[in-house]
Formats: C-alpha cells, sequence, structure tokens
C-alpha cells in the first residue's frame, strides 16, 4: 500500500499528496529525454533478415536490398527563351513537396507548428526541441539508433546508413497544456525508394512481430501505422508511435503521457504532420 492509499490519512491530506504524486510523474515526462526516433524502429529493410533472428520472430517477407542511384536532373531544352516572371506573380513558397514527393526548405518550416493547445516540448536528448540536424549531428543519430544492438546488426545497420545516408533530420517536440503528454516528431530525409521500404518493413515489424499492439488509424494516411509498445497491466504511463513515409521523408512521431493517453487527439497531430508534407493535389 501506498503512502497515498494509507486510509489512516484525513482526507484533504491524502487528496493533497496524490496531488503531489502526480505532478511529480508529469514533471518527470516533460524533463529532456534521450532521443527515441525510430530506437524501436530503427532497422533498415536491407538488414530485415539479420534482425528477424536476432528478436526471434519470423516474418516471412523477402525484401531486396538494392543500390538508389539519384534521379538525373533533366536540363531545359535548349532554344526556349525562358518566361518572363509576371508582374503579379505571386512570390515562390520558402519550403514545400513537390509533384514528385520530394520536399524542399527548411524542416524546421517542414514540421508540424506548435499548435495553440501545446507548449514547447523537452529536448529530445542531444538534438534540442527545435531543431534542423547538421551532418555531424545526423552520424550522432544514427549511432544513437544502433547503440544497444548486436554487433553484427550494428554494423549491418551501419553500413546501410552509410549507403543511403540521411540528407536531412529535424525533430521539433510537443507537450500538452495539461502536461499530460508529451510528443516528439521527427522528419528523417534519404532516398525515396529507400524511405518506402524502410517504412513498410517497420510496419511489418509492429504489426507482425508480436511485440506490439496495433494503434489507432490515421484519418487520410492509409500508408501510416501507429503501434502501441506491450505494456503492463495497470501501468501508469503509456506510449504510442506512428511512422509514415511521405516521399523522401520518413516520419516518425513518439508519445508518451499519463495512462490512457489521449489516442484519438495525439493521432491527429500525426495526421496534421503528414498533411503537411502531402504531394500538391494529393487528397487527405
Amino acid at each position: 500500500m501506498s503512502i497515498t492509499d494509507d486510509p489512516g490519512l484525513p482526507g484533504e491530506h491524502q487528496q493533497l499528496m496524490t496531488q503531489q504524486a502526480q505532478q511529480a510523474q508529469l514533471t518527470e515526462l516533460t524533463k529532456p529525454t534521450e532521443p527515441k526516433a525510430g530506437r524501436q524502429f530503427a532497422l533498415r529493410a536491407g538488414a530485415a533478415v539479420v534482425a528477424a533472428a536476432v528478436v526471434g520472430v519470423g516474418i516471412g517477407i523477402g525484401i531486396l536490398r538494392t543500390q538508389y542511384p539519384e534521379r538525373s536532373v533533366v536540363a531545359a531544352p535548349v532554344g526556349q527563351p525562358s518566361a518572363l516572371p509576371s508582374a503579379s506573380a505571386s512570390p515562390s513558397p520558402s519550403f514545400g513537396t513537390r509533384e514528385n514527393g520530394s520536399h524542399f526548405g527548411s524542416l524546421r518550416d517542414l514540421l508540424l507548428p506548435l499548435p495553440d493547445d501545446h507548449r514547447v516540448g523537452p529536448d529530445a536528448g542531444a538534438y534540442g526541441n527545435d531543431t534542423e540536424l547538421t551532418e555531424e549531428q545526423r552520424k550522432g543519430w544514427v549511432e544513437d539508433q544502433i547503440r544497444d544492438l548486436p554487433e553484427k546488426l550494428r554494423d549491418r545497420l551501419r553500413q546501410d546508413w552509410q549507403e543511403t545516408p540521411l540528407t536531412g533530420a529535424g525533430v521539433r517536440s510537443y507537450v500538452a497544456a495539461d502536461r499530460s503528454y508529451v510528443v516528439t516528431i521527427w522528419l528523417l530525409r534519404y532516398h525515396q525508394e529507400a524511405v518506402k521500404a524502410d517504412t513498410a518493413w517497420q510496419n511489418v515489424l509492429g504489426s507482425d512481430s508480436g511485440l506490439y499492439r496495433l494503434g489507432p488509424n490515421v484519418a487520410g494516411h492509409d500508408q501510416a501505422r501507429c503501434f502501441l509498445p506491450s505494456a503492463e497491466p495497470g501501468a501508469e504511463i503509456d506510449h504510442l508511435i506512428c511512422s509514415a513515409a511521405e516521399g523522401d521523408l520518413r516520419v516518425e512521431m513518439e508519445v508518451e503521457g499519463v495512462a490512457p493517453l489521449p489516442k484519438e487527439k495525439t493521432v491527429d497531430l500525426f495526421s496534421r504532420q503528414l498533411d503537411r508534407l502531402a504531394r500538391p493535389g494529393a487528397s487527405a
């Protein structure tokens, strides 16, 4: 029996102790944490067979790891005069999504802006709470993801990231106004085909491995998946992980908070993030 359950305490004192315990729990949530983006789903498609053996999961999926050549830029036809800009033309956007699914501009601009009912969250480890990572930080991120894995798998994953490296990464964290949960969203940019393959592998691991519970659907984004890591009955803290591919961006969201999580509300944040990254003309 905990002190807050002691029937001998006066009613007001017991209520105060309960409130203090809850406040301590919420304060713990908003402390800086180790970077978790993809920690559960850090496995690259090229390491699927090794990973399945490591976790003891027989997953019936074959993934061919290929080299993804960068698409050559098509030159403009020679001899055709370029159109002069119209005096009334609106200024070009500083960030957005091209028709081929690739994104341009700062990843901080592409990340979901802070909603009115949220505040800036805690740091994601050494990467801050509103950051576009430098090249050195991106290399450090890869090492963070693979540090605790067996050596054979760690070497394979490091090789995969070297062959198809991150060309951009950004992170932003959000905390609910009542501090009951923290949301961390990562954008990871690399080759589109690799993003698609890795996200497919993550979804298989999440749905078929038995390590996770299937989470809620993401409205308007059939390719997105959410999972709930296994939790002990009566656990006070719960987690939710969502993942999706949007062109050359892998989008990862992790939510940690007091159980039960407001899943509909937090998944809506993920849906809004994906809407922000959608191709022009795509229906949400």
